[in-house]
């Protein structure tokens, strides 16, 4: 009887408390994230609760294990989520018009950044996952594709922060310097939109960069967020891409003697990631208008998909220890800066070289 007694010291409504609490914790985190991205256009509110949660979890001595629980099923549900009514807000006629131009940038950048990220991956000794986020996270949009590509490959909560770290400074970087370089070297209106587009990782620092450039120069255009509307669809396909890889790897491993032998139907029900589905169909609702004629529906489908990333990156950021960020996250870092130098390099030879093409 005693030792039924000392198994276990806390009833499981007591474990529910604390996970729940977590959740609570994280939403509280994301609205304060929320408000701070709102009185400033540099950097995004899913950054803003990444940096909360890690702040929190480095002054606090320990962190209850339930507690912990509460905060990995909000990294991954609230992702999952998020990228659902993220979808509601693409829009494939954006292909079709100005944004289709740069198309070709697009697709070239989409595959330097991944060349990049696993050669340089490789020497620098980062695993695999990391690197794939943050090829995806550079050359689609940032946490968006970063949340996207770790549902699908499966990736651990803190190659989700490191990734997102790595591609936040250069983000920011670019989001500041990029108009004044542009004024400075005289780039047209539509060169700079092509640069700033395919060049700086999230949304946010796009619209950020653009509203600088617009100042600077007097005018008033929104070319680069139609760039970067084009760059995001492309997360389809990459996201495609991918699960078939995972797949692949899968039946390789099923097949082998090291693992439980699983039928191909089974392997496509465990791999696959059931919500890209939805998120695709959701974009094509929103081509075809349905919609616009929803009061509210646009604007609820943007802010919504923007809180429940912010609040999954909050529970991401109670993994992340500084001690961790300093010697496991200064390598993705390193990674980051040299995949993002490269779109940069690519994106800006062509724009100098088919300067006639961008206009």
């Amino acid at each position: 009887m005693m030792m039924s007694k000392n198994i276990s010291t806390k009833s499981p409504t007591v474990l529910n408390l604390n996970k729940y609490f977590a959740v609570a914790v994280c939403i509280v985190i994301a609205i304060a994230a929320t408000c701070l991205g709102k009185v400033q256009k540099f950097v995004g509110a899913p950054m803003i609760g990444l940096f909360i949660s890690i702040a929190i979890v480095n002054l606090l001595p320990a962190i209850n294990k339930d507690f912990k629980a509460g905060t990995s099923f909000v990294g991954k549900k609230f992702l999952s989520l998020g990228i659902l009514l993220a979808g509601a807000t693409l829009n494939f006629k954006e292909i079709l018009g100005y944004g289709g131009k740069a198309l070709p940038l697009v697709v070239v950048n989409i595959i330097i950044a991944f060349s990049v990220a696993y050669l340089i991956g490789r020497k620098l000794q980062v695993s695999v996952n990391t690197s794939t986020l943050v090829g995806g996270g550079t050359s689609i949009c940032g946490g968006t594709a970063i949340a996207t590509l770790a549902s699908i490959i499966k990736a651990k909560e803190t190659e989700i922060a490191y990734a997102m770290t790595a591609i936040f400074l250069f983000d920011i970087f670019g989001a500041l310097a990029y108009p004044y370089l542009a004024t400075f070297l005289g780039l047209t209106p539509n060169q700079f939109g092509f640069l700033a587009g395919t060049a700086i990782n999230d949304t946010s620092s796009v619209a950020a960069a653009e509203a600088t450039y617009n100042v600077l120069n007097n005018i008033d255009l929104n070319l680069a967020i139609t760039v970067k509307l084009t760059r995001i669809t492309m997360l389809i396909a990459v996201a495609v891409f991918f699960t078939i890889v995972t797949f692949r790897k899968e039946t390789k491993v099923n097949n082998s003697g090291t693992a439980q032998k699983l039928s191909v139907g089974q392997t496509v029900i465990n791999v696959f990631p059931w919500f890209i589905l939805i998120f695709i169909f959701m974009a094509v609702l929103n081509t075809l208008g349905a919609f616009q004629n929803i009061d509210g529906a646009p604007s609820f489908f943007k802010n919504g998909y923007k809180f429940l990333n912010t609040t999954a990156l909050a529970g991401v950021g109670f993994k992340i220890r500084f001690k961790d960020l300093i010697t496991k996250g200064i390598k993705p870092i390193i990674l980051g800066g040299c995949t993002w130098l490269a779109i940069f390099a690519s994106s800006f030879l062509f724009i100098s070289l088919f300067a006639s093409y961008v206009g």
